[in-house]
């Protein structure tokens, strides 16, 4: 039986796991989601990364969880890269599901195209709290292209705003990049959230890593909506020993 934490990307909440938990629990393993500070519908969108790190480091030692796999699905990347600093001790694997791996010293928002970038300040700059809302089109085009119309609406309404100094906030990275923590990279083969060539997720993010093992499926960016089932099973497979 293997301990899961599950942490969630920009936009989601801990319930977006909640299909992917249950099939890792028929399978006999525990797993938790906790939701990160800032995240769900009337959530106070004025944190920074100290908050959502403290967050989910809270949750796993209240929990008194240990030899965990810790997975980050997104923006989860940089939470869980920031986590495992803090309580390192408690860590067994960190896997990576799609997820962000930021250098030293980079912002959520550097490491995405410049179209993206150039959005996310303007949206920023025109909410009243900061926050950045995906724009439907966006989310339906490159993060839910494996689904129907109806999926990608339904998903689509159970998301919230992003606080805005998560996305521009820079982090101070050399103790991750010091830590010998097992690593695992979950690349899904559809995925054009980053999309392909010199802003895509393999090899740019994968190779920061260092000895990492990289496991794949097919799919899209959100797996955990569109293929739960499957990207549990798969999190077993990029998280064993």
């Amino acid at each position: 039986m293997t301990t899961y934490v599950l942490v969630h990307g920009a936009w989601h909440d801990g319930s977006s796991w909640s299909q992917v938990i249950k099939r890792l629990e028929s399978l006999g393993h525990n797993a938790f989601a906790p939701t990160v500070a800032g995240h769900g519908e009337g959530a106070d969108k004025h944190v920074g990364y100290a908050e959502a790190i403290r967050s989910v480091v809270d949750f796993i030692i209240d929990n008194d969880l240990t030899n965990i796999v810790l997975v980050g699905h997104s923006s989860g990347g940089p939470v869980i890269s920031k986590a495992a600093e803090a309580i390192s001790d408690r860590i067994g694997r960190l896997v990576y599901v799609s997820g962000i791996v930021l250098n030293d010293g980079e912002s959520l928002s550097d490491a995405v195209p410049p179209h993206h970038r150039s959005l996310f300040d303007r949206l920023s700059a025109e909410s009243p709290d900061a926050s950045v809302m995906i724009p439907f089109a966006l989310w339906r085009e490159t993060f839910m292209n494996d689904a129907d119309l109806e999926l990608a609406i339904a998903c689509y309404d159970q998301l919230s705003p992003e606080p805005g100094q998560l996305l521009f906030e820079r982090l101070d990275l050399k103790k991750f990049y010091a830590l010998d923590i097992p690593r695992s990279y979950l690349l899904p083969s559809e995925d054009t959230a980053l999309p392909p060539g010199e802003w895509g997720w393999h090899p740019r993010m994968t190779a920061r890593l260092g000895p990492y093992r990289l496991v794949r499926m097919p799919g899209g960016h959100e797996l955990l909506f569109t293929n739960p089932e499957g990207l549990a099973e798969k999190i077993i497979e990029a998280g064993r020993d």
